[in-house]
């Protein structure tokens, strides 16, 4: 393994999003990440998106560089084999992650008797043990009852998952948060990351519960428009759609520039009584802001007006659709974060590495996602010692099994 953690290794056992991404994340800075999984594949082993063939793109997505292995995790045997992979001995070993019940088993406390400074992440639902998911969490939040458009009665669910993407990263953080903490002190610990609590972590961070409570107010629907300043989206005259923002002084120029509409905001700052400099003035006056942009854009192809845009140096962006995307030569296929990876089963396509950039070591190309009990063998033989005429003991018995 290479990369910032190398030397690193994780034992996850997972499913879904948090937990698995949070895993990827750390695989993908050079962290040997090992994902344990029943021998007849879990949970989301065959969650969409899949390919027309039923070969989860998905799965292959959360997965990418990590090593699998497969147990029956009903068999004592495979409990014990999997207990002591998850306390195999070693300065960066005895790290374990997981969204699954940590009980029997896979209790700390259980876990701990075989490795006293082990780390271990909880990634749950409810912070009281009950269930929950982010479709669940973010009802609960309020961000759906101010999400849709304008006039909308009833809440807009997000499609993206915003609470498993923030808990993977905070579950990741944690996990090495902690294993600095038994570096400097020999003490290992579990910790307990509800994704509902991290949902309300955020969601008083952003300042919604804080402006509910000091306000006395229910925030309404605006639609596309961006609360607190000025950005909305606009259609082109060949009906395609740019999203157009002006976050600093900077943008109020560069826009003004673009489409020739100094003077139009210098009327607007004199009739409203506002400076279009700040995030007041301009949300106060986003109707007339809109009032000018509108017709500017509309009489224009979505080539002209981004020409314009990128000329003056104003904050704006296409809209478009995944497929649009998997082609963008400035996005996707000329960017360095990407690589043509030929994923087995799946076929080839665009995959990310890491986003992080370190300058003191180089980024690792993405790798592709292990099929299910790839490395089974290999992690028997090399991390817990087991001579090959007991491997294939093991995998007669249907304790452990190998790639499909």
């Amino acid at each position: 393994m290479t990369g910032i953690l190398a030397g690193l290794r994780i034992i996850e056992g997972s499913a879904f999003i948090a937990a698995p991404l949070g895993g990827m994340t750390l695989a993908q800075l050079g962290a040997d990440v090992i994902r344990f999984d029943d021998i007849k594949g879990g949970l989301d082993n065959d969650r969409w998106p899949i390919t027309t063939d039923g070969r989860s793109i998905y799965w292959a997505g959360l997965n990418k560089g990590k090593r699998s292995i497969a147990v029956d995790l009903r068999s004592p045997r495979g409990r014990e084999l999997l207990t002591a992979l998850i306390t195999s001995p070693g300065e960066g070993a005895g790290i374990f992650t997981t969204n699954m019940p940590a009980r029997g088993w896979l209790s700390y406390e259980e876990l701990a008797k075989k490795r006293a400074d082990l780390i271990a992440l909880n990634i749950v639902g409810a912070r009281d043990g009950g269930a929950h998911v982010d479709y669940t969490v973010n009802a609960i939040t309020g961000f759906p009852m101010v999400t849709g458009p304008v006039g909308h009665d009833g809440p807009v669910n997000a499609v993206a998952p915003p609470w498993d993407l923030a808990t993977a990263y905070a579950g990741a953080m944690a996990i090495l948060a902690a294993e600095r903490h038994r570096r400097l002190t020999g003490q290992g610990q579990r910790i307990v990351l509800p994704l509902q609590d991290m949902a309300l972590a955020a969601t008083s961070a952003l300042g919604y519960i804080g402006e509910a409570v000091v306000n006395q107010v229910d925030r309404p629907r605006f639609g596309n428009e961006i609360f607190g300043t000025f950005g909305r989206d606009f259609k082109t005259k060949d009906g395609r759609f740019v999203m157009i923002c002006i976050f600093s002084d900077r943008h109020v120029d560069a826009l003004a520039s673009a489409g020739g509409f100094a003077d139009g905001f210098k009327k607007i700052e004199a009739a409203k009584g506002v400076d279009l400099k700040t995030d007041a003035g301009r949300w106060l006056a986003r109707g007339e802001l809109c009032a000018i942009i509108e017709p500017w854009v509309a009489a224009r192809t979505a080539g002209e007006v981004g020409a314009a845009l990128n000329k003056a140096g104003a904050l704006w962006a296409p809209y478009q659709t995944f497929r649009e995307l998997a082609v963008d030569k400035a996005n996707v296929l000329g960017n360095p974060l990407f690589t043509i990876v030929d994923q087995p089963g799946i076929g080839r396509y665009p995959v990310a590495a890491s986003p992080l950039q370190f300058g003191a070591v180089p980024r690792q190309p993405p790798r592709t996602a292990p099929v299910l009990g790839q490395h089974t063998d290999e992690i028997l033989s090399a991390i817990l010692g087991l001579p090959d005429h007991e491997i294939a003991r093991l995998h007669d018995e249907k304790v452990v099994g190998g790639p499909r």
